[in-house]
């Protein structure tokens, strides 16, 4: 609620000292300093406030007080203003300011040498500014012919300066000499692998959880998967050695997008070890590296969710992985191998056909290569590779893979 006095007449000292005993429980504010200052300015002056006892001005003051909502030592302040100089006005401050040296000229004048000698440094400039003035007796440079160094890169600071200037400079793209970036090209060969990294999300406090490491072949679409706590040079490197022993046939290439966990010294250090190529994908070449992505999806997404895992339980689903899941998505599951068909000889538009005979198990992709065995890593043999493949039958070993991931699961949830 607000509330607004204008007074009459001048109220009495008897009156003022009513006023404030009879609303000692109320509270003032004030909402115009200006229009309070003339106030407090006009009552003092109404009651002849110079002239009054030190009684009657203690009950002045404490009407001024209870009307205003001032303190005391603000009261009275404006109080021994007014008796000084007979009114109260509001103070004007008056920022300190120094004097300007250095006009818009002078500025001008800066850009236009920087802009000639390509913005050298500022003890240069400042040597360049002196020979203006005192060698070639350029009138117009004496006041920057003074400037110290450092006062020049105030001056470049300045919007009229970058007005003048409008130097722009391309973002520069961060090399990194760590392998050949193209896309690998397989011919019908198998040993060419794509990689890539999936995360299994944070907590909602924020921890991380685990990441799978995806890698399947181009030609074979032979897929091995391993899980980690983290995306670290510890982990990674055992991680994807362990994984590329699991081919069992040779490696010869390894693909995968620019991420920082792939692209570095200790990654390339390790497939220069088992004499793969490292490759990377191009820049707006989203196709790159689509097949590995596609898998993370209908593969790893698909079994393991979206969910958070604590990064504790990386060492039982990696066991899940190789003891179970491996095996199953290489020996008894079909992937859809397909063919490229011309669907408008003019436009050249072509289109991928699945037919039904090209759907097939990665193993049984890889035996049906012409002289696949020259594939194989040494000491693997097909009659190995048989064992694994039909001691159970498509359907089993999924039964089988499925209560092991139910039994992990229980595990994690627990």
């Amino acid at each position: 609620m607000t509330i607004t006095m204008n007074n009459i007449r001048p109220l009495t000292i008897e009156e003022m000292k009513q006023m404030v005993t009879t609303t000692s429980s109320l509270t003032f504010t004030t909402t115009s300093k200006e229009e309070t200052y003339q106030w407090i300015e006009d009552t003092l002056f109404n009651i002849r406030y110079r002239k009054l006892n030190k009684k009657n001005r203690g009950i002045v003051r404490n009407y001024v007080i209870k009307m205003t909502g001032y303190s005391s030592t603000q009261t009275s302040e404006l109080i021994k203003r007014f008796k000084e100089k007979g009114e109260i006005k509001i103070k004007e401050y008056a920022r300190h300011k120094f004097p300007r040296t250095y006009d818009v000229q002078d500025i001008a004048l800066l850009a236009t040498v920087d802009e000639a000698h390509g913005c050298i440094s500022g003890p240069a400039t400042r040597t360049i500014l002196e020979r203006e003035c005192h060698v070639y007796g350029q009138e117009e440079f004496t006041t920057l012919s003074k400037i110290s160094p450092s006062h020049i890169y105030n001056l470049r600071d300045t919007f009229l300066y970058r007005e003048k200037t409008k130097r722009f400079q391309k973002t520069q793209a961060r090399h990194v000499s760590i392998g050949e970036r193209r896309k690998p090209r397989p011919d019908g060969q198998p040993g060419y692998v794509r990689v890539d990294s999936v995360h299994q999300g944070d907590s909602h406090f924020g921890a991380k959880g685990v990441y799978h490491i995806n890698l399947v072949d181009e030609v074979l679409q032979w897929e091995i998967v391993v899980c980690v706590e983290k995306i670290s040079e510890r982990f990674m490197i055992p991680a994807l050695e362990a994984a590329l022993q699991h081919f069992p046939f040779v490696i010869h290439n390894f693909h995968a997008d620019n991420g920082s966990e792939y692209i570095n010294h200790q990654v390339a250090d390790l497939l220069n070890r088992m004499n793969i190529k490292l490759t990377k994908s191009r820049s707006r070449k989203s196709n790159d590296n689509a097949l590995v992505e596609s898998k993370n999806g209908s593969r790893i997404r698909k079994e393991l969710g979206y969910g958070h895992i604590p990064q504790k339980h990386a060492g039982s689903i990696n066991e899940w992985y190789q003891t179970y899941y491996n095996i199953y998505l290489n020996y008894h599951r079909p992937c859809g191998f397909g063919e490229e068909v011309i669907v408008n000889a003019k436009t050249g538009k072509r289109k991928r056909r699945y037919p039904h005979h090209d759907y097939q198990t990665p193993y049984d992709k890889l035996k049906s290569l012409p002289n696949a065995k020259q594939y194989l890593r040494s000491g693997i043999t097909f009659e190995m590779l048989d064992k694994v493949a039909y001691a159970m039958s498509d359907t089993q070993f999924a039964l089988k893979t499925k209560a092991a991931k139910s039994k992990l699961f229980s595990a994690i949830n627990s």
